[in-house]
């Protein structure tokens, strides 16, 4: 539905007090958005069709400014270690804050929804200060028919004005910049940032708040499906290939970023896929390169050549390049966005120390100690301030998005993968032959064949020993793998270099599941690595 230079003071979002004496724009199609946002000065074409935009300061989310309401409903139910804390009052003084500053100001809207299961949807209503941030999230949530927009009741609401900057002292903010949601009344305040990644990642938090209360897993994770309807979900932060290895032409995309596993199976929480491009090519991912070719596809902080051709090889603005495009546009992707139970779940780290397996097999009481743990490295330019990858513990793989405490997912996936026997691996797309500046990234090609073979189920067949550190099952042979790259350590030209990062790692791993300590039973402890002497 598109209503050209409509202009309504109630902006049709008066629940919460919005209102505008510009035009407000209402679910505009990416043709009339390109418009806007070339006319606006916002963005720009590439050669081929894709707008370009660039996000300025903030190329990357900014954690350590989100906030979540603290009232009488949230303050039982999420775990404050994790969630900056702002008081009702602070929330309805910058609330009021952002309906001034939108009062004159031309707006766009669209009307959508987050989850692909009809049971468990949430309708999302988003207001935007910048029109390419309206494809944007057009392009990342699923959009209604036109039929359902008529009769559409948002049950959340997003507002996302990058011009206006929070006070501290008033707000109650640490900077300029602030995310602030409100869990009770759903409600999504982004300002003094132009990274348009906060609005998805702001459905992500409030759906995993929601949703385990019904008795759904939110899984931080790309899914896709085998044609024997073998489905398999991948966890891991942002730059460990999720959305890589998920985009895989022999099977069916479900999504690449965000899931629930509920009673019906899996489904996806969004109808697009927001990958990174830096290195970009059609030889290693065509898929996700033929999506950067397309009108609709939104890219951001892409540098474009003279004649408007992007170089993905430039990361001048930052590591953090993106590109942003609706599901459909991978030839493969599931026109649901869903598909039966998982029958694998797979576990991407991006080892920095260079310690880890190419693939582990895991017990569930390892998967579970992994899972908690969420070991992994931030890559660069994912988040302000990261200009190299680094070590990392992020809680089920996903902790800047977890309003609950992790025992709460951790104890759901554990019923899950229990009742569906499913097989479980730790994949590392990170750093062999070294640590991160001696070493190398993993050869995707070795990650793609060894993920076939778990995924086909042949892999179980395989002889496997035991790692001495970790303690999971490490394949000695797999067919068309070079087996040195197997036993991490036979990579290193310095063996006493690897024992000494592999205690480290150990010594790191222990000190962060202190916090988890109480929460788990035995068998979950028992799962955590121990140092053992290594031979030569």
């Amino acid at each position: 539905m598109s209503e050209a230079g409509k202009r309504n003071p109630d902006c049709a979002i008066d629940a919460i007090g919005l209102r505008t004496t510009g035009t407000v724009r209402y679910n505009f199609g990416a043709a009339e958005l390109y418009e806007e946002a070339i006319r606006r000065g916002e963005a720009k074409l590439t050669a081929q069709g894709a707008l370009v935009a660039e996000t300025g300061q903030h190329t990357g989310r900014s954690p350590k400014d989100k906030f979540v309401v603290r009232d009488d409903s949230t303050a039982p139910h999420v775990w404050w270690e994790n969630n900056k804390a702002i008081s009702p009052a602070q929330f309805e003084t910058l609330l009021a804050d952002f309906r001034a500053h939108a009062a004159a100001k031309d707006l766009y809207v669209q009307d959508l929804v987050g989850g692909a299961d009809a049971e468990f949807q949430l309708p999302v209503r988003v207001v935007t200060e910048f029109a390419w941030h309206s494809l944007f999230i057009r392009n990342l949530l699923i959009r209604p028919q036109a039929a359902e927009l008529d009769r559409f009741v948002p049950q959340m609401t997003i507002i996302d004005l990058p011009s206006f900057r929070a006070d501290p002292a008033r707000h109650g903010t640490r900077a300029a910049t602030v995310i602030a949601v409100d869990l009770t009344r759903k409600i999504v305040l982004i300002g003094g940032t132009s990274y348009a990644g906060e609005m998805k990642k702001s459905v992500f938090t409030v759906l995993n708040y929601l949703l385990p209360q019904k008795g759904v897993m939110p899984m931080h994770c790309s899914a896709n499906e085998g044609p024997a309807g073998d489905a398999a979900v991948f966890f891991g932060l942002s730059g460990t290939g999720k959305t890589t290895l998920s985009a895989d032409p022999s099977r069916t995309l479900i999504g690449d970023d965000e899931h629930g596993w509920g009673p019906h199976g899996i489904f996806n929480f969004e109808g697009g896929c927001y990958a990174k491009t830096i290195r970009l090519s059609a030889e290693a991912e065509p898929e996700i390169f033929a999506t950067t070719q397309r009108f609709g596809t939104v890219l951001e902080n892409v540098i474009l050549d003279a004649a408007r051709v992007p170089d993905f090889d430039d990361g001048s603005l930052t590591e953090n390049t993106r590109c942003a495009y609706p599901l459909d546009y991978i030839p493969n992707a599931s026109r649901t966005g869903r598909a039966g139970h998982p029958k694998n779940v797979i576990m991407l780290t991006a080892d920095a120390f260079g310690v880890m397996p190419p693939i582990a097999r895991l017990t569930p009481a390892q998967a579970m100690y992994h899972f908690l743990s969420g070991y992994t490295a931030k890559v660069a330019g994912t988040e302000k301030g990261i200009t190299e990858p680094e070590a990392t513990f992020s809680t089920c793989f996903g902790a800047p998005f977890m309003p609950r405490h992790p025992s709460e997912y951790g104890n759901l996936l554990r019923e899950l993968i229990a009742g569906h026997g499913v097989d479980c691996w730790l994949v590392n797309t990170g750093w062999t032959g070294g640590a991160f500046g001696t070493g190398r990234r993993m050869p995707i090609k070795v990650t793609r064949a060894l993920l076939g073979a778990a995924l086909d189920g042949s892999l179980n067949a395989a002889e496997f020993r035991t790692d001495a550190n970790f303690g999971f099952e490490v394949p000695v042979a797999v067919p068309g793998v070079d087996g040195a790259i197997l036993d991490p350590r036979s990579t290193w030209a310095d063996k006493a270099a690897y024992d000494r990062q592999a205690s480290r790692l150990v010594s790191m791993f222990a000190a962060n599941f202190e916090k988890f300590e109480t929460h788990v039973d035995a068998a979950i402890r028992g799962a955590a690595p121990r140092l053992q002497e290594a031979a030569e």
